[in-house]
């Protein structure tokens, strides 16, 4: 069977569309992945031996200019052609797109040739290109159980999947919280400015208590943060990037970041503990921490709550009552069997 995976725009799309694309070639199907030029390396890194690697024109809408808009849809149109085009005469058995404006291209071209066609969100609100892709689509497949924003005319099955993450996840999956006051700092690739101001200031408000901090701050904040934390005898190892995300979310009490999609599958998958800062001009990320917060693993706190006061109240009340925290890291624990659900989708039809 020839299955077609579309993918691109950002690392949330592309690590899942790989996991999902190693498990169907493994399955002894043939599998190409299309994308765009923004993650075209990572992709073609990332391939398993034996998956095609297909480049399309096309890139993100966003909120920019007028001009930007024109040309990016412009793109997106011209990809749509071109793979409608391709498609007659290769022709897939399945489209299954990971989400963002590089997946409309492949969903438009499958329709248009009654391709069954899957589409993944990864977000607890669904995104404006998959939105807009719905109207092509057979089945629709959620990283939560919950998600907002679905169009209520729909004719595509929803089904809940989870989200695909590394194999070094799921390997700690239930793994018991250390019970050491570790706390795991951590924005995203880029930080965020509102953790480095109030995190700090908010740990070294906690009198007699041994905390040891590992915190993911942007590079240029780095030699300040470690400062402040030297400054206030706080043990802290604070850095710019972060390769074993997984060893430093099993090695921590609770986890203090944003909810991108990726961030709290992954705490769900390990099991762990979570104040969770959505960024303000985001509603995917409230949505992600409203769903985690429902769990009980965790508080979901708008930014403009978030401060230091409440932050040393709320560490005090839980490191007060270490076993609320293994509670709550119970309670986070989702089974990711995201990459199977999915495959299984797909190749089924």
């Amino acid at each position: 069977m020839k299955i077609w995976i579309a993918t691109g725009g950002t690392g949330g799309h592309v690590f899942p569309a790989l996991a999902v694309a190693s498990e169907i070639a493994a399955r002894g199907h043939r599998v190409t992945i299309s994308c765009d030029g923004r993650v075209n390396k990572m992709v073609a890194d990332g391939a398993p031996a034996g998956v095609r690697h297909v480049h399309i024109w096309a890139s993100g809408v966003g909120a920019k200019s007028r001009l930007h808009q024109i040309i990016a849809l412009f793109k997106i149109a011209v990809s749509a052609l071109a793979l409608t085009i391709r498609f007659a005469f290769s022709r897939p058995n399945r489209m299954v797109a990971f989400g963002g404006y590089a997946s409309v291209p492949a969903v438009f071209a499958a329709h248009v040739w009654g391709i069954p066609t899957f589409l993944h969100e990864q977000n607890g609100a669904i995104g404006r290109a998959n939105r807009f892709a719905m109207r092509w689509v057979k089945t629709l497949m959620t990283s939560f159980k919950n998600v907002s924003g679905i169009p209520k005319n729909t004719n595509a099955h929803v089904i809940y999947t989870g989200l695909p993450v590394r194999h070094e996840f799921i390997e700690r999956a239930g793994t018991k919280i250390p019970g050491k006051m570790r706390i795991l700092v951590t924005g995203g690739s880029l930080g965020a400015q509102i953790l480095d101001d109030v995190v700090p200031v908010a740990i070294g408000n906690l009198k007699n208590k041994k905390v040891f901090v590992t915190h993911q701050t942007r590079p240029e904040n780095v030699a300040r943060l470690q400062k402040f934390y030297s400054d206030n005898k706080i043990h802290a190892n604070v850095l710019s990037f972060i390769r074993d995300m997984a060893g430093a979310i099993t090695d921590c009490d609770i986890v203090i970041g944003r909810s991108g999609a990726s961030t709290v599958v992954e705490l769900m998958t390990i099991g762990r503990s979570a104040i969770l800062v959505p960024l303000s001009i985001n509603p995917d990320q409230a949505a992600n921490a409203s769903n985690f917060e429902k769990l009980g693993g965790g508080f979901s706190i708008p930014q403009d709550k978030f401060t230091p006061k409440w932050l040393t109240a709320t560490l005090i009340d839980l490191f007060d009552n270490p076993s609320r925290l293994e509670k709550m890291a119970s309670k986070s624990l989702v089974p990711n069997n995201a990459v199977k659900l999915i495959s299984d989708a797909v190749i089924a039809g």
